[in-house]
């Protein structure tokens, strides 16, 4: 039986990493220049948040989400996937991997989880732990 490449339990590596941004800057490229002949795709100004890569690289999800919610994110993602073969040959000619990967689109969810953070951190009771927690600390160091 042969070894896994990748240990379980570990994080991304350093090549998935690496082919996770080209294929971000690939495709955010391809979409700022309007390459896909969908005027209602290149009317929707697209930001490309992140790519992860599955561990053989063959598969890629991208995480979308539309500039200043100048549309809803699901209808970015569904213009998305309906290209995706364009856009798969898109990334394929900019990227020298052995197999162009099947591009997921999902939407970017990390401005919310940013928005639900900085609302938590406005929250007066957690002000007051903050502060409570920094007024400790002084006094430990004296």
């Amino acid at each position: 039986m042969a070894a896994k490449r990748t240990p379980t339990g570990q994080g991304p590596s350093q090549r998935q990493l690496r082919v996770g941004e080209l294929i971000r800057r690939t495709l955010s490229d391809v979409l700022n220049r309007g390459e896909i002949h969908d005027p209602e795709l290149n009317a929707m100004p697209i930001t490309v948040g992140e790519v992860s890569c599955s561990p053989d690289l063959k598969v890629a999800t991208v995480y979308v989400m539309p500039l200043l919610g100048t549309a809803p994110v699901e209808e970015a993602v569904k213009l998305l996937a309906k290209h995706r073969g364009e856009l798969r040959h898109r990334v394929a000619a900019g990227l020298t991997l052995k197999y162009a990967p099947d591009l997921r689109f999902r939407p970017d969810e990390t401005y919310d989880r940013l928005d639900e953070t900085r609302r938590l951190f406005a929250d007066p009771q957690v002000q007051r732990d903050i502060e409570g927690e920094n007024g400790g600390a002084g006094e430990e160091e004296e």
